[in-house]
């Protein structure tokens, strides 16, 4: 299991080409960015107390969030799809992941990511379009 995402693409470099050559599975967790990828995370977002994201969104963090989410909505507005559907379809696009892990609390949502799922990988120029949306960060401390 590996953190990977259109934010977290660092597997990409050394890990993934090592699991390729050794033919060994990936699961990229955390596709979604603990939500920072729903498109639903800003500065007034609140979280319960205790709750791992309360921790993982403290500080400014909320506000770069959304303003990364925000110029990648704007570089994504003629791609069909919804943000967290794009986000695990990017996940799936790369041949080295074999699973992805989407946390899901609804219904709708398990529903929304089998579409996402199904509709398979993305096409060249909107991967070139994710790879420009890497950012190099670690809010896990």
């Amino acid at each position: 299991q590996v953190i990977y995402n259109i934010f977290d693409q660092s597997p990409e470099s050394h890990l993934f080409p090592l699991c390729q050559q050794m033919k060994v599975g990936v699961l990229a967790r955390v596709p979604l960015d603990e939500g920072g990828l729903t498109g639903t995370i800003n500065e007034n977002t609140t979280f319960e107390p205790g709750e791992f994201r309360e921790f993982y969104f403290r500080g400014d963090r909320k506000r770069q969030v959304r303003e990364h989410v925000e110029a990648l909505q704007r570089d994504l507005k003629d791609v069909p799809g919804t943000l967290p559907q794009i986000a695990i379809r990017f996940c799936l696009s790369n041949k080295a992941v074999t699973t992805v892990i989407p946390g899901m609390r609804r219904v709708a949502t398990v529903e929304d990511n089998s579409r996402a799922a199904a509709a398979g990988m993305l096409d060249p120029r909107t991967l070139a379009i994710l790879k420009r949306h890497a950012w190099e960060r670690n809010f896990y401390e």
